[in-house]
């Protein structure tokens, strides 16, 4: 077919999907903002232009024929070019501006990405955050999150996914706890210590370590303790009570740290499988992420970047 002859079809075919998601002459109207009357003449136009009925009509449903949901199928992906080319040039044209639903877990939003937000808020006054402290894993889409803050080592494939910096588990006890129990020389002697355990539904309270050096000799081992929990900090507090070790991400204990509140605990042996080695900026995979999105995800990446955990 001549393009001459196509291109003054494109809205007709765009109604053509409209009444497709909605079912119904009146709804498809509604929602284009038109007459019912002028609907049905589009279609019946768009019809005599391709030789081929598009549209079963009855008294109780308008459905789409074989050959319109292929029309619409087949068209489908220009419309969404034309719409993320829209969007890119407004984004090009307006000051960043809109909201960014987040969801992060307790400690690593607390520690690490709150206290480097007024920095970007400032910079981008238009933007608008809300933020979920949760270490639930949610569902993003379902939901309704922009974006998902989470220390992994794997991503799922279905999800776009930025590296935002690297992490590290470490095994950590208090100097007041070796002081009393002594220091373990090997994993295996954790099991005559009270092991603090991050807790996780269904998993048996067992720790797996890699030697660092040596071969990669791995050793996992049996544990067990007086106090269990979802959040990094409060186990952190327990441990600088001098009531066991822990293994704790790193960037929930920077402080404790430097401050040598807490001491390293087998540094010659890797805890592995206890949480994740990347932090990641997540969401659900689409063709276009949205101008904010990145300006948010770029930023993260550099002030996180710029500050090693330990």
């Amino acid at each position: 077919m001549d393009i001459r002859k196509i291109e003054p079809l494109w809205s007709h075919i765009f109604w053509l999907g409209i009444l497709e998601s909605t079912g119904s002459y009146t709804a498809a109207a509604q929602r284009l903002g038109v007459s019912k009357a002028a609907m049905s003449q589009r279609i019946q136009e768009l019809e005599k232009a391709m030789g081929i009925m598009l549209v079963r009509r009855t008294t109780r449903s308008v459905r789409l024929t074989e050959a319109g949901r292929a029309l619409v199928t087949f068209t489908r992906p220009a419309f969404a070019d034309i719409e993320t080319g829209c969007e890119k040039i407004r984004e090009l044209a307006e000051e960043p501006r809109g909201v960014i639903r987040v969801t992060a877990p307790v400690a690593l939003a607390r520690q690490q990405i709150i206290p480097r937000l007024p920095v970007f808020m400032h910079q981008y006054a238009e933007i608008k955050i809300e933020i979920e402290l949760s270490d639930h894993i949610s569902a993003l889409a379902q939901e309704g999150f922009d974006l998902a803050i989470r220390h992994t080592s794997t991503v799922p494939e279905t999800h776009v996914a930025w590296n935002l910096c690297q992490t590290q588990t470490l095994l950590l006890a208090s100097p007041g706890y070796i002081k009393k129990h002594g220091m373990p020389v090997h994993p295996d002697d954790l099991v005559r210590h009270n092991c603090l355990c991050y807790l996780r539904s269904g998993s048996l309270p067992t720790w797996h370590f890699e030697r660092r050096k040596g071969g990669g000799e791995r050793v996992s081992v049996p544990v067990n303790g007086s106090f269990s929990a979802n959040n990094s900090e409060t186990l952190r507090e327990l441990v600088l009570a001098d009531l066991g070790i822990a293994a704790i991400p790193d960037f929930s204990v920077v402080a404790e740290l430097k401050k040598e509140r807490l001491v390293p605990v087998l540094p010659q042996w890797k805890p592995v499988s206890v949480f994740g080695e990347n932090i990641y900026a997540l969401r659900p995979y689409s063709p276009h992420v949205p101008n904010i999105i990145r300006l948010f995800v770029d930023y993260l990446k550099a002030a996180l970047k710029n500050d090693s955990f330990i």
